[in-house]
């Protein structure tokens, strides 16, 4: 039996717990949610339990497609164990449709589908709100080698031709979505954080409607059942 052991961190939607496995920690999903870095916050009821579910979920696809992930196994409805990584400072944002900051930033009508989906990258600090940088920065900053930039670019559009194809099969188009990466004690570059409808943006195939975060973000309501209607579509719970 894993035992729990004292809290290393808490950030905006989960808390990480050690273990008494030096490479293993513990995750806590909270129903916390944040919005513009923190500038908005609530509590989005059941939250955490849809995006544990739902990450794993998708971590065991990845992994079935050759996608490594800090993934071990789920643990209670909130706890999942992973594998311990030290996390690359880059948010890796893959959009397909324009939407979000994306629209915002370059006045491309929301909606607006690409021919080929987009890769960003944004430096991991909120102190600075965490800035739009591109991969020449990245090495400058020595965040990431160019190596390792590479690895995380063919996961992150591996990542996006597994989620499309597995979305749409549950009538969810998948808008844009945003990953991290870690590095494991031998330096190998895994899939960590999560994927839900906290980091992606997921709209309803037919209606459009919003099944993620923005439903929170822009004060539309009915972010609890949307949360809800996605843990259903993708595991039948």
């Amino acid at each position: 039996m894993m035992e729990k052991r004292e809290q290393l961190y808490e950030g905006k939607a989960k808390k990480v717990f050690a273990t008494d496995d030096p490479t293993l920690v513990i995750v806590d999903y909270k129903d916390d949610a944040t919005a513009g870095n923190g500038a908005k916050r609530g509590t989005i009821r059941g939250k955490g339990v849809v995006n544990n579910k739902v990450t794993n979920s998708l971590m065991r696809l990845m992994e079935q497609n050759g996608i490594p992930t800090h993934f071990v196994k789920q643990l209670s409805d909130r706890e999942t164990l992973v594998k311990k990584v030290q996390i690359v400072p880059l948010e890796v944002i893959v959009r397909n449709v324009a939407a979000g900051s994306f629209s915002a930033r370059l006045g491309v009508r929301e909606g607006t589908r690409f021919e080929t989906p987009t890769l960003e990258y944004s430096y991991k600090c909120d102190a600075l709100n965490d800035p739009l940088i591109n991969s020449y920065f990245a090495l400058a900053l020595k965040l990431a080698t160019r190596e390792e930039l590479d690895t995380i670019a063919a996961y992150a559009f591996k990542v996006n031709e597994v989620l499309k194809k597995t979305l749409a099969e549950a009538n969810i188009d998948l808008i844009d979505f945003k990953l991290e990466f870690g590095r494991l004690p031998d330096g190998k570059i895994v899939l960590a954080d999560e994927i839900s409808p906290d980091t992606c943006r997921f709209w309803d195939k037919t209606t459009g409607a919003h099944l993620d975060k923005d439903l929170f973000r822009r004060d539309l309501g009915g972010e609890e059942q949307a949360y809800q209607e996605v843990l259903h579509r993708l595991l039948g719970e």
